[in-house]
């Protein structure tokens, strides 16, 4: 069951509004009633933003993989570069 809550409201009953994420899931704070926040339980924020594959494997699925593309280091000296203050 998502609830939706007023900003002012999810600050008053903060507590209240962890308890509820954690029993019922996701939440929806509101501003000026337009939706602007969801709260989650932090298993599920990890679950979302955890990568489905490491970097070999998403290099070895690049379209680039076995195109035989030529990637060259440019080998002049680098700028000089100073801080001036």
């Amino acid at each position: 069951m998502n609830k939706s809550w007023q900003l002012q409201e999810a600050k008053n009953k903060l507590s209240e509004l962890v308890e509820r994420t954690l029993k019922d899931g996701a939440q929806v704070i509101t501003r000026r009633g337009e939706k602007v926040v969801v709260v989650i339980p932090y298993q599920e924020y990890e679950h979302l933003t955890r990568p489905t594959k490491n970097l070999a494997e998403f290099l070895a699925e690049s379209p680039l993989a076995g195109s035989q593309v030529q990637v060259e280091r440019d080998k002049s000296a680098p700028r000089d570069f100073r801080l001036e203050l």
